[in-house]
């Protein structure tokens, strides 16, 4: 797998120094490299207490990211999934420990535990006092003795980090610390594994499946159940934590484990929104990650009053999101003049069974369609179409269907409402002029042709051009000839955009050549494929 990556052996130096060269001056590091990688507040005067974290990289933003006022005094950095050294941990110590100490914030690995803890012994050798805390938030796995540390660390870096802030002594940080530690609770699940720059991708979760529990080092979790879309994976997760999440005020930090789209992460923060298990979240935002990780996990936190505080406080890292109250979905009614007009409902068989083909022709070429506009585009004419053609059935009752003078515009408002991008604009125009015609006394064949040249004023487009217009203009040219001969010349009009390889209107005037060849377009397949429909239909 491609990734921007440069020398696998300078990814996490070039990693720092990119973060260090965009942080306004806010941070620095030592200069340790390549085997110490420690990154430090800029403006640390070793005043207050010092709170040190880290691990190995792969997690980002986590460490460094959130090392700034309120959170982290420095963070030290190991190679990917490789905790740093017993040198590396001692040097962020001495380097910004003063005389009220410094806290390490652990993660329950082996190897972080024994680096940091040695590194903590030597420090106290030296003279500095240090406390250290080992988070072990992961309840995948209910039996382990050493349960791992993973995102619900963030809630330690936060709250320690803004008592240390407000000048608090160390044990009472440490204190506040073990605290949370003790309540906090993670568990997170992914679609698919990371992948290690360098490292073959190891493909075990099937198509179909998601992975409960596993490791933010890509370490195979507690079982693979069966996936059918993100309401059920929230509740999966949900349902082991509640136990958890004590009565009373309670936090959920919702964090992307990598490559989860801000799409799907928006889906899911409804889903955790209206479970009821907390009354104020952090995210959904990417904060401890691991690599590429298609997945995502929920951490809870029942808090009292002065953790409360503590999270509101604000701090300037742009990693950390802030904590938001969960709330009821403000809806405010539409603006005067765009609520939808009702049409006034009447009944026509005939009609009303052509609107129903048309719909099931549709429907049916969903995934055929969705693939051919791959081929030129972002893949999704059929989940378009078939979208609002699933909602037209659904409204046929609603529709004034014995007379086209009102049916062709009560077809362009409710198309305009249900089909997205372009299409939904251009089948607008399209029938509202086909209703303008039509209340002017044109037959509906001079309708559907004057709908059309409405849409290719206002759009530009016209035959040649690779659009729908291609298979649509000579259909109703053929049309008065019977549905046969319209069927025969779209299905031509849509096979000839095979050989347009260079699209003037539309998304794929912006496609190269080369991928449009061999290619019909898919809104001309779709017009076809609706005339060659009807033509079946009406064979019956």
């Amino acid at each position: 797998m491609a990734q921007f990556v440069n020398a696998k052996e300078d990814l996490v130096k070039e990693a720092i120094d990119g973060l260090l060269a965009c942080s306004g001056g806010a941070l620095a590091r030592l200069d340790g490299y390549p085997h110490i990688k420690v990154v430090y507040r800029a403006d640390w005067a070793r005043d207050r207490v010092a709170l040190i974290s880290g691990g190995g990289s792969g997690h980002e933003p986590a460490h460094a990211g959130f090392v700034g006022p309120g959170m982290l005094t420095a963070a030290v950095c190991g190679e990917v999934f490789a905790s740093p050294s017993v040198e590396a941990v001692l040097a962020g110590i001495l380097a910004v420990t003063g005389e009220a100490g410094c806290l390490l914030i652990v993660k329950n690995y082996t190897g972080d535990r024994l680096n940091f803890g040695l590194a903590a012994e030597r420090a106290r050798a030296l003279g500095r006092k240090v406390e250290m805390v080992v988070v072990d938030d992961d309840i995948a796995l209910p039996d382990l003795p050493q349960p791992r540390g993973v995102a619900g660390t963030l809630f330690v870096h936060k709250i320690a980090g803004a008592l240390a802030d407000a000048g608090k002594p160390l044990d009472a940080v440490a204190a506040a610390a073990r605290r949370v530690i003790a309540n906090v609770a993670t568990i997170g699940t992914s679609l698919d594994t990371c992948t290690v720059p360098g490292s073959p991708k190891e493909n075990r979760i099937p198509e179909g499946k998601a992975e409960l529990g596993l490791g933010i080092h890509g370490e195979p979790g507690v079982e693979q159940v069966a996936f059918s879309d993100a309401a059920q994976a929230m509740d999966i997760v949900l349902d082991k934590l509640r136990a958890h999440a004590e009565p009373g005020p309670c936090v959920a930090l919702l964090n992307n484990l990598g490559s989860t789209t801000p799409l799907e992460m928006a889906v899911l923060s409804h889903g955790l929104a209206t479970s009821g298990i907390a009354g104020q979240v952090i995210g959904p935002s990417l904060m401890m990650t691991s690599l590429d990780m298609h997945g995502f996990s929920v951490s809870v936190l029942p808090v009292n009053q002065e953790e409360q505080r503590a999270l509101a406080v604000p701090v300037p890292m742009a990693a950390w999101p802030g904590v938001h109250d969960i709330v009821d979905v403000p809806v405010t009614a539409l603006p005067d003049g765009l609520t939808p007009i009702e049409p006034i409902p009447s009944s026509n068989a005939r009609t009303r069974d052509t609107i129903a083909q048309v719909a099931d022709v549709l429907i049916a070429a969903e995934g055929a369609l969705n693939e051919l506009d791959a081929k030129s585009g972002d893949g999704d004419t059929g989940s378009t179409l078939a979208t609002a053609a699933r909602a037209l059935k659904d409204r046929l009752d609603a529709m004034p269907l014995a007379d086209l003078t009102q049916l062709f515009p009560a077809l362009g408002n409710e198309l305009s409402q249900t089909m997205g991008g372009s299409s939904g604009v251009i089948l607008a125009i399209y029938f509202n002029a086909a209703g303008d015609a039509c209340a002017g006394g044109a037959p509906v064949h001079k309708a559907l042709v004057e709908g059309l040249k409405r849409v290719s004023d206002v759009g530009g487009a016209s035959v040649g051009d690779r659009t729908m217009i291609d298979a649509l203009a000579p259909a109703l040219d053929a049309l008065g000839q019977g549905i046969d001969a319209a069927a025969a010349a779209a299905r031509a009009g849509a096979d000839s955009t095979a050989n347009i390889h260079r699209a003037k209107a539309g998304r794929a005037a912006y496609v190269p050549s080369e991928n449009l060849k061999g290619h019909n377009d898919p809104g001309a397949e779709a017009v076809a494929l609706v005339f060659e429909g009807l033509a079946e239909a009406m064979k019956g």
